[in-house]
């Protein structure tokens, strides 16, 4: 019993000091974390004038294809016909069930608008792709994706967007959610009136990537302090260029690929399509509504 005694002081003893060790060993952890996090400058770095985004535009800031929205608004304008706004829509349709680019859905479309536009004045698709936004493509931004770009301009640095879509489109798009600039497909035009033809490529792909590479070099940046969003494999090329890439809303390539380099992903869309990729639907909160319903609609009503 005496050895019981003795033990039984020692054992509560010892849970007191167990108690204090833990309580100091989880203050110890809380001010090293505090550290830590002090050290670390959060992303994105203010103030670093070295560093700057670039933002895919279809699918990854805005839900669709700016180039199905800005036909949409041709055809109200009468520069087309309705079996041409068919066709706009179900190409529209397409690539918002599939969620990716389909290089011959894409093509279709570019040599569509390009044969659309041929004799009009630039000054006047730059004035008319100006109402197309506010009619078709305001409401279609993405409010998770236009926070992100917002959250680089408040660090002060520049923010571009970089898409195949026509650059006057482009440049419309990114002057009214107050970015830098945009890098875009060129028409050609002479004398202010577009030819039908195209200036090079159109800004898809490796070309993306050369594009990006080509403006931090004019402006300077250091391209691993840089970010780059998109939601499409097409746009590998570019996000490998930066040392912050990030999959929105992502096809499954894309996916897959962010998954295995350990890039960020978000994703914005409805719980229903993120459930069709795989990921849960609360991720989907704050997507916006589509267009791909209206733009059928609005020919079935005009047939």
């Amino acid at each position: 019993m005496a050895a019981l005694g003795w033990l039984t002081p020692r054992r509560r003893s010892a849970t007191a000091r167990s108690v204090l060790a833990g309580e100091a060993s989880a203050e110890a952890a809380r001010k090293s974390t505090q550290d830590v996090t002090g050290d670390e400058p959060e992303f994105p770095v203010h103030g670093d004038a070295h560093a700057a985004a670039f933002f895919d535009l279809d699918n990854t800031v805005m839900q669709g294809a700016a180039l199905f929205h800005f036909g949409r608004g041709l055809y109200k304008r009468k520069f087309f016909e309705t079996r041409d706004l068919a066709k706009f829509a179900w190409q529209q349709a397409w690539f918002r069930l599939a969620g990716v680019e389909d290089p011959e859905h894409m093509q279709e479309a570019r040599d569509s608008a390009l044969s659309i536009v041929k004799g009009h004045r630039v000054a006047e698709l730059q004035s008319i792709g100006e109402e197309i936004y506010d009619e078709y493509m305001a409401e279609r931004i993405w409010p998770g994706t236009r926070a992100l770009a917002q959250a680089h301009l408040d660090a002060g640095q520049k923010v571009w967007l970089v898409t195949a879509a026509p650059v006057e489109i482009a440049q419309v798009i990114a002057r009214r959610l107050g970015l830098t600039g945009a890098l875009g497909t060129v028409a050609e035009s002479i004398d202010g009136v577009y030819t039908g033809k195209l200036v090079g490529e159109p800004l898809h792909g490796p070309a993306k990537a050369e594009a990006v590479r080509a403006l931090a070099a004019a402006e300077g940046l250091d391209l691993t302090r840089c970010a780059a969003y998109s939601d499409s494999h097409n746009d590998i090329p570019m996000l490998s260029l930066v040392g912050h890439p990030y999959a929105i809303n992502p096809d499954s390539k894309l996916r897959k690929h962010a998954r295995q380099l350990e890039w960020r992903l978000r994703d914005y869309r409805t719980g229903r399509k993120a459930a069709k990729v795989g990921i849960p639907a609360a991720a989907g909160v704050g997507a916006v509504a589509g267009g791909t319903a209206a733009a059928i609609a609005l020919h079935k009503r005009r047939r």
